[in-house]
């Protein structure tokens, strides 16, 4: 199936979809800055320059992009219907990347949340399931887990 947009207008709306700063980073950044927690945001010396990064818990954070990063079983995470084979590709790719950074940050020994965009998503419209996740990752920095994912 051929794309719907020229060339020029599918370089252009792709260009504009921003990799860092995102509005799902930048909403949990402000609530767990207004909890009091301090962060860094895409430190570059942890493996996979996690989106926050704190360095007290020894924890680090990755907000992912359903769609991007292919979220199973959700409504964000489609499929182009148009250039198939270089979706596929790309997907595979991101997927590997992502479970490659996971692994490396758990064997360094540095605790990994994943949070999903739909999860902000929601997290932005229900403050009782706001406060739930925010417990949940409050809570894990002194679990004895390794591994997060909302």
């Amino acid at each position: 199936m051929a794309d719907i947009k020229s060339p020029e207008e599918r370089s252009r709306n792709m260009s504009l979809i921003k990799g860092q700063d995102t509005k799902p980073e930048i909403y949990l950044c402000k609530l767990l800055f207004s909890k009091g927690y301090k962060y860094r945001k895409n430190y570059s010396k942890i493996i996979g320059h996690p989106d926050i990064w704190m360095s007290k818990y020894n924890t680090a954070i990755l907000i992912h992009g359903c769609f991007w990063h292919r979220h199973l079983n959700c409504k964000y995470a489609y499929e182009p219907k148009s250039n198939i084979d270089f979706w596929r590709k790309k997907f595979d790719t991101n997927v590997t990347r992502d479970k490659n950074v996971k692994n490396q940050l758990i064997s360094n020994e540095i605790k990994c949340i994943i949070v999903w965009e739909c999860t902000i998503k929601r997290m932005q419209k229900d403050n009782v399931f706001a406060e739930g996740i925010l417990a949940s990752i409050t809570s894990f920095f002194d679990a004895n887990q390794p591994f997060l994912e909302l």
